[in-house]
């Protein structure tokens, strides 16, 4: 039994992609009913829904939104963060690939409702043939239909949506390091405050609001069905809608899935995915992407929404989930995370630069069979002395899966180390 599909019900049909295939399902219906309404309304419209930020850190979108309407220097600007770099995800991808224009017409109806003429999506350069000449093509079509540039619709509203390219820097996917790089600076990430919402803090130091794809994807069904309706998809209270989940690792049938907020890991697991490959038993489960603390398999009943996990001190993050199963030595796989972590901390600040690092060939020396207990208690010490020190989340992105890896899966890492 799976649940609705509100983001993805055009993804079987021929083209999804296009503006014929989009507006055949209903596409472009909420735009001329927001540019009726005011601006306010439609953030409290977002309010009622409940909706988080589908980014990975979860913040509830319409306060977001109501702070930026709060600021009172303009220009304002909205900047779409699709530089989907974390490890295990491509749900955005996906998105951008094969429904492009709710993210089009999503990214409308928010510019209008936070008074915004200028947006900018930011994107990972690997993705400039596939993903995002799809959604150049969107913006070509939606600007010939008159869903953007001068007077929308005849609303008298004006709106320019850009794509900008950045160069696969992990680092960048932090709002403010994206800042920094939209205005053709190193992608180091800011000191807050100010936020980005805030005069002073976002692009070109004006307020600027940051959502992700999948969060503005969101905004026709919003408008289309009603807040409260949105909310009430959602298996938990506080988080609304469907999520669009990356699966991987040994499953029958890996993929990105749409299902409602909240679901368990063993449904999605079972009732989407097929279960486990023939001859796999579950192991553990990464259950937000790379920097979240991973579960076993025992808490494979948990719910998979931002409440639920933080307070079992793990996270949502990016919707991507691994299962993995007996075959898997966790550190190992903890090794391969932190290569990845310590190429892309962009070193500005020292817990960070110096403790992946360490973490990294510490775990390399484990794994390589030359390690020693104590190099096991030395990984989760320094791990947990980078923690709460940066400027930006990566350094506590590592920490997190380097601690709980070895909290749950120590007698992986006792198995490698020598004597």
């Amino acid at each position: 039994m799976t649940g609705p599909r509100l983001l993805t019900a055009d993804w079987d049909k021929p083209e999804s992609w296009t503006l014929q295939t989009y507006r055949s399902g209903g596409g472009y219906q909420a735009l001329p009913k927001a540019l009726k309404m005011q601006p306010q309304q439609i953030v409290d419209e977002v309010v009622k829904s409940n909706l988080r930020g589908r980014g990975g850190a979860g913040f509830p979108t319409g306060m977001k939104w109501t702070f930026l309407r709060k600021e009172t220097s303009f220009p304002k600007y909205l900047v779409v963060n699709a530089d989907e770099g974390e490890p295990g995800t491509f749900k955005d991808r996906e998105l951008l690939l094969r429904s492009p224009h709710f993210l089009v017409e999503g990214a409308i109806i928010g510019s209008y409702a936070i008074e915004c003429h200028t947006t900018y999506v930011y994107c990972r350069g690997e993705f400039r043939e596939s993903a995002m000449a799809r959604l150049q093509r969107a913006i070509d079509e939606a600007r010939e239909a008159g869903y953007l540039g001068k007077n929308i619709l005849g609303s008298g509203f004006d709106l320019e949506m850009h794509t900008v390219f950045g160069a696969g820097a992990y680092i960048c996917g932090d709002e403010t390091g994206m800042l920094e790089s939209l205005e053709g600076k190193k992608g180091y990430p800011r000191l807050k405050p100010p936020f980005p919402a805030n005069a002073g803090g976002g692009l070109f130091k004006q307020p600027t609001a940051v959502n992700n794809v999948e969060t503005l994807a969101n905004m026709p069904v919003i408008l289309n069905m009603g807040g409260d309706a949105f909310s009430r998809v959602g298996l938990v209270p506080k988080n609304g809608g469907t999520r669009l989940y990356a699966v991987s690792g040994h499953v029958k049938k890996p993929g990105v899935y749409e299902a409602p907020m909240g679901i368990s890991f063993k449904a999605l697991l079972e009732e989407y995915c097929g279960g486990m490959r023939e001859g796999s038993t579950l192991k553990g489960i990464i259950p937000g992407g790379a920097s979240s603390a991973i579960l076993t398999a025992a808490e494979a009943d948990w719910a998979s929404d931002f409440d639920t996990l933080k307070a079992k001190k793990t996270m949502a993050g990016s919707g991507a989930v691994v299962y993995l199963d007996q075959s898997v030595n966790m550190a190992q796989a903890l090794a391969n995370l932190m290569r990845f972590f310590a190429h892309e901390s962009c070193g500005q600040c020292t817990p960070c630069r110096e403790g992946t690092s360490w973490l990294s060939r510490l775990l390399d020396k484990i794994v390589a069979g030359k390690g020693e207990k104590q190099d096991v208690d030395n990984v989760y010490q320094i791990a947990k002395q980078m923690e709460t020190k940066t400027i930006c989340a990566l350094a506590d992105g590592a920490a997190m899966p380097a601690k709980s890896f070895i909290e749950k899966f120590r007698a992986d890492f006792d198995m490698l180390v020598r004597g």
